[in-house]
């Protein structure tokens, strides 16, 4: 499907409709039922009034994390599956996330929120502050050692999978050596949740991911080009080298962020731009932007789905990410005609 600025314009519009749309009635609906005529009481003072505070201190942050979440996992989903030629392409693939759990998990097994640095208390800050640290460091190691192989995209995929494990497997040595508190914070943070979100969290991982996307939004054409391969790319003018190192690196920033405060939240960075193929067809241009403002009502739906399906216990929005990605990835996998409508 040919992207025109009419038909662009169109696509965009609807999905920033979406996602204004996931914004707005997000905070509707929770793990207890919301009286609205308490929360337009306007004889009530909004400081006395509890409606009131539960919307904008409880879950008003909550929904701008599932939403600054979903559109930067859905943003780096495309952006990994156009740089490494993989429609299974994630931003778990190159090790970012689990790099970032590695950090969190190390954080939570050494108590490292009592440590005082400089005369102050590391607190809250000590789990995030490692996973984006753990993040980082995953993303310098995979890059390295793919420039030491120089082996392009290929190198990168195989690199990224072997530090994965790696990491997995450190994940796994942590657990054996945790008590039983440990362990049942490791779990469940690895689950991926935006319980106890504040403003101030949703800030610092809002400044990163914006960061991110604004250095990959203007990457559709290089990603469009990569896609027919790296011989392909440099002969119509793309640098595949530095086109590579800013995709690769902006899409990393992106999840480490997120998954430094969220926690490792899968399927989202896949089954967001996969469905986003059928609708919009394969144009990086259109798709990319297009992916991010559709991720943001995605996990915002899945989150309040993760709210609502069990009153009054909550879901992680991780286990519903994934209850809903695996099967709709086997039914890919068994469809001769779902494969071609998206991979071709």
């Amino acid at each position: 499907m040919r992207v025109t600025p009419h038909r662009a314009a169109l696509v965009l519009s609807l999905c920033a409709l979406l996602c204004l749309a996931g914004i707005i009635l997000g905070p509707l609906f929770g793990s207890t039922r919301l009286d609205l005529r308490q929360v337009l009481d306007t004889q009530r003072p909004a400081a006395d009034n509890p409606a009131v505070r539960v919307l904008l201190y409880v879950r008003l942050p909550r929904v701008l994390a599932a939403a600054v979440a979903g559109a930067g996992l859905a943003a780096a989903g495309v952006a990994f599956q156009g740089l490494l030629r993989n429609p299974l392409a994630s931003p778990y693939t190159l090790g970012v996330s689990s790099g970032g759990s590695l950090g969190a998990v190390l954080a939570i097994r050494l108590g490292l929120e009592g440590v005082v640095l400089l005369g102050v208390p590391l607190g809250p800050v000590a789990l995030p502050l490692c996973a984006l640290l753990g993040a980082l460091a995953t993303v310098l190691i995979v890059w390295w050692l793919s420039e030491r192989a120089g082996a392009g995209p290929v190198m990168l995929l195989l690199a990224g999978v072997v530090v994965a494990f790696i990491a997995s497997a450190l994940i796994t040595l942590v657990l054996y050596t945790a008590d039983f508190g440990q362990t049942y914070r490791i779990v469940r943070w690895q689950m991926g949740d935006l319980d106890v979100m504040r403003y101030d969290l949703v800030l610092r991982m809002a400044v990163p991911v914006a960061m991110g996307l604004v250095l990959l939004l203007p990457r559709g054409r290089d990603l469009n080009a990569l896609g027919a391969g790296p011989e392909a790319a440099a002969g119509l003018g793309v640098d595949v080298r530095r086109a590579t190192r800013r995709i690769y690196f902006a899409a990393s920033l992106t999840v480490g962020a997120v998954v430094s405060v969220v926690g490792p939240i899968g399927f989202v960075g896949l089954l967001v731009p996969h469905a986003l193929r059928t609708l919009v067809g394969p144009d990086h241009r259109l798709l990319l932007p297009a992916s991010m403002l559709c991720g943001a009502p995605f996990l915002i739906a899945c989150d309040a789905l993760g709210q609502v399906i069990a009153r009054p216990a909550v879901l992680p929005v991780g286990v519903i990410t994934a209850c809903l990605g695996g099967p709709v990835f086997l039914a890919m996998l068994m469809s001769r005609r779902l494969r071609a409508h998206f991979w071709g």
